[in-house]
């Protein structure tokens, strides 16, 4: 893997030079050591020949301390009756045999996503090869999900969900769909699962629902998710200025490191 790092927008007077960072992935044997170290893949940019990750306040599952939680049982309970079974397919082999897999997808994109998520950008994404396999999950031989995913020998990025429209409005497909990737992982022995970023309110129902939780915090995988609240909920009102000039006690917050 290549790092390297793009300057951002400066604040002078609080002296905050910021950088983005990024990394360029040379080949899927890298894939646990990128995530490990804090990266995510970065589809923003479709005209990109390399596949970039990059550096952000990511959270994953610890599969040695994930058990199930009341919210988890609780939805399954709900989900169970529907008999809804997945199967794990490498994604080149789903896109030469499920014709319907593009169709459902841009049907949830334009219902859900909107602009952001262009036909374009989809298949872009779907070039990507860190993204190895599609979850296909079905209720009596009718398609009601997908979960695009990433998966090496250690870890399972759960990066892109569709699901059936209709039922998500009676049901918590979405929550079911990820606690299911969460329990096939740690069933097949993985280490973790990562679940994308986590920044403002919005993010936090990933950190309600699910024990076994850390997040990076640009320096190690932090489990003190009180803290990740207490993050998530200021993200928007606080500056640009980095959370070392924040801290209450500067000292301290060296010392850790």
């Amino acid at each position: 893997m290549k790092i390297f790092f793009s300057e951002s927008k400066p604040e002078y007077k609080s002296y905050t030079f910021n950088y983005g960072i990024y990394c360029i992935k040379e080949d899927n044997r890298e894939l646990t050591s990128i995530y490990e170290k804090g990266f995510l893949p970065y589809s923003g940019n479709t005209q990109l020949t390399s596949e970039v990750f990059y550096l952000a306040r990511s959270l994953r599952v610890d599969l040695p301390r994930f058990d199930d939680t009341s919210e988890n049982r609780r939805v399954n309970r709900k989900i169970e009756p529907l008999d809804i079974t997945f199967e794990v397919l490498e994604k080149e082999q789903l896109l030469q045999e499920d014709d319907a897999f593009q169709l459902f997808c841009e049907k949830y994109i334009a219902s859900r996503i909107g602009e952001a998520m262009t036909p374009e950008r989809l298949q872009y994404i779907l070039e990507f090869t860190c993204g190895t396999h599609i979850f296909r999950f079905t209720q009596g031989g009718e398609v009601v999900g997908y979960v695009l995913a990433v998966i090496s020998p250690e870890i399972v990025h759960y990066w892109f969900s569709f699901f059936d429209l209709e039922l998500m409005r009676s049901h918590s497909l979405g929550k079911w769909m990820m606690w299911s990737v969460i329990r096939w992982a740690k069933d097949q022995g993985k280490q973790s699962v990562y679940l994308g970023t986590v920044y403002g309110d919005k993010a936090l129902y990933k950190v309600r629902d699910h024990k076994g939780l850390a997040f990076f915090d640009g320096h190690h995988w932090n489990t003190d998710m009180e803290l990740l609240k207490s993050w998530c909920k200021t993200d928007i009102d606080r500056d640009a200025t980095d959370r070392f000039k924040l801290a209450d006690d500067p000292n301290a917050y060296i010392e850790k490191f």
